[in-house]
């Protein structure tokens, strides 16, 4: 079964993007391509169970287990050594990356405290979208009970589109909550 935001896409937003940019064809239209969801643990350094416990939580969000990130250079004043965990990714692409941004933009962003939406200026100049949560526990597949931490997490949402405005576009029509002013 096709995911529910991708039916929509297909039936909708399609349309839509091409009257709004005068495409020729619909393989012109800018759809999503992956969902990279990262973690980051400076706190791991002391205590390694840490890592596991933000592992865990971040599978229970997105339904595929994360790729440990481990450091790449030596930084003393953090005290970090090159190769030690400080980290979690997850990538997701097709049927999950259609699920999870449904369920980020109809379910978790509206239970964060004073929602007014997210910011316009988060684009990258490519068309790629990158949004940071402060609280894992807006999604609700975390129990809130279980968590011995509030962790923040960041979500990039790359795109096909070539340009930011193309892809507000594609992202707003999708159901992305811009803030107004």
């Amino acid at each position: 079964m096709e995911p529910r935001l991708k039916d929509h896409y297909k039936k909708h937003v399609i349309q839509e993007m091409m009257k709004i940019f005068n495409y020729k064809n619909i393989n012109q239209v800018p759809t999503l391509s992956k969902i990279i969801l990262n973690m980051g643990l400076g706190e791991a350094i002391q205590n390694a169970r840490v890592l596991e416990v933000a592992s865990g939580e971040v599978s229970q969000i997105v339904g595929q287990r994360p790729v440990i990130t481990r450091a790449r250079k030596s930084i003393a004043g953090f005290k970090i050594r090159k190769g030690m965990p400080i980290g979690c990714r997850v990538t997701l692409r097709r049927a999950r990356m259609w699920e999870f941004f449904d369920r980020l933009v109809n379910v978790a962003l509206p239970r964060v405290r004073d929602f007014r939406g997210v910011t316009s200026k988060s684009f990258d100049g490519r068309g790629n979208y990158t949004l940071g949560l402060e609280e894992q526990i807006i999604f609700p597949e975390i129990d809130y009970d279980k968590v011995d931490k509030i962790r923040g997490l960041s979500v990039a949402i790359v795109t096909t589109a070539r340009t930011d405005e193309e892809s507000f576009h594609l992202l707003k029509l999708m159901g992305m909550p811009f803030r107004t002013a």
